[in-house]
């Protein structure tokens, strides 16, 4: 267990997507992830008051928006100045990271209630520039320099997935079918159609009927490879998007709310950064090390969780995910996914937002926002994608880069 038990009392984010942020500035929303935040302390919060600290994530700003000193800057526009804050980054984790910092800083002791939030604006580049952006996540001497991308790398993992366990690409798209299904149900997704209905629209405008789904994302032309074998349904989209949360300690907890979550078990990990120098590239090292203190620090196992949300930046990662952490057995994940266990109607619910594929993925906020979705999952406010029962422990599970990262949380209803 944790040395002092750490609570979420509020969280908060924006829509995740390409085109409602188009005018506005991370600034802006961060501003409006912190607003609704605020809003879902049951029993109200001051920040200027109440909060205590900020730690922020935010991958690449530099390139986004021009700029850095991030920490200051939030919150000067939070009205936090003079408190500490400053801003983390990990990659595609940099929020979990803020997480990470204001878990530790509460369970010490030094903090009572601390505001931990996520950004990344990345709509305001061309996509060659995200691209270039996102490629300092990788090993720039033997990756990026030599021509690397993120949907390059992980298409090796994925050949290597298939190769070793005899998977196909079409049994790997009951990962982005069910998500768009998921996504379709989340008013803040960046994708809110199901592939049928998205198969449906363009079959009109081609003048062509798709059978199925598979039918769709096999044979559509705007289904084109991008690294084989992903193709474009394979991939998570360019989002921008802020999420926030607020963190308070067990003798603060009770002035906010009365059905607070209790973190109940954190771990993190890291690996080599390329993947050369992996021995292994059909597992994730850094997602098996930070699940294994998770389920320690926690005190319970798989077969506990009520509801999970696992980094899916490519389909091929989200099978990853649900093998390291334990929901299935290796080479398992294609069976799993066939038999539908990780649907929200199944055993094991997984990615009941939408997934980075889906709902979005920001970068720097994707772990907040991750944390906002079993926020709702754990308190039964998630609306049409609510799981059976109420979920009464959850997990979010968010890596940086292709797995050089990786940072587990477990809560408690």
């Amino acid at each position: 267990m944790l040395a002092e038990g750490v609570y979420i009392v509020g969280a908060g984010m924006t829509a995740f997507s390409a085109k409602l942020h188009a005018n506005k500035t991370g600034r802006e929303l961060l501003v409006e992830a912190t607003w609704e935040a605020v809003k879902s302390v049951d029993k109200g919060i001051t920040l200027h008051k109440d909060v205590e600290a900020l730690f922020i994530g935010y991958f690449t700003p530099e390139y986004y928006e021009h700029q850095s000193h991030i920490g200051p800057l939030a919150a000067t526009w939070l009205g936090l100045t003079p408190k500490p804050a400053f801003r983390t980054e990990i990659a595609c984790a940099s929020s979990s990271a803020a997480l990470f910092a204001g878990v530790t800083a509460v369970a010490s002791g030094l903090y009572d209630v601390v505001l931990v939030a996520g950004v990344e604006k990345m709509t305001s580049l061309e996509t060659e520039r995200v691209t270039e952006a996102l490629a300092l996540a990788s090993d720039d001497l033997s990756e990026s320099k030599v021509g690397a991308t993120f949907p390059g790398l992980y298409a090796l993992l994925a050949q290597a997935y298939f190769r070793r366990y005899g998977a196909t690409w079409e049994q790997l798209q009951r990962v982005p079918i069910k998500n768009h299904y998921n996504g379709s149900l989340n008013p803040k997704a960046h994708f809110q159609q199901t592939i049928g209905q998205m198969a449906e629209k363009v079959g009109k405008k081609l003048g062509v009927q798709y059978k199925d789904e598979l039918d769709f994302l096999k044979n559509s032309p705007f289904n084109r490879v991008v690294a084989y074998p992903l193709r474009l349904f394979d991939c998570c989209p360019i989002s921008d998007g802020a999420a926030v949360a607020v963190l308070a300690s067990g003798r603060a907890a009770r002035r906010f709310t009365d059905t607070p979550l209790r973190l109940l078990g954190v771990g993190l990990g890291t690996d080599n950064v390329a993947l050369q120098d992996r021995a292994d590239l059909t597992s994730l090292v850094a997602t098996r090390n930070a699940a294994e203190a998770a389920y320690r620090t926690a005190d319970i196992s798989p077969k506990d969780l009520d509801v999970v949300e696992v980094h899916d930046c490519f389909t091929i990662a989200e099978w990853l995910a649900v093998e390291d952490l334990g929901l299935v057995g290796r080479g398992e994940a294609p069976r799993a996914y066939e038999e539908g266990l990780t649907g929200i109607e199944g055993e094991i619910p997984v990615n009941t937002d939408g997934g980075l594929k889906a709902k979005g993925h920001p970068v720097g906020a994707t772990g907040i926002g991750m944390l906002n979705e079993v926020w709702h999952q754990l308190r039964g406010t998630a609306g049409r994608r609510q799981v059976k029962n109420k979920a009464e422990t959850g997990l979010v599970h968010n890596v940086g880069g292709s797995g050089a990262s990786a940072a587990v949380f477990i809560f408690g209803r």
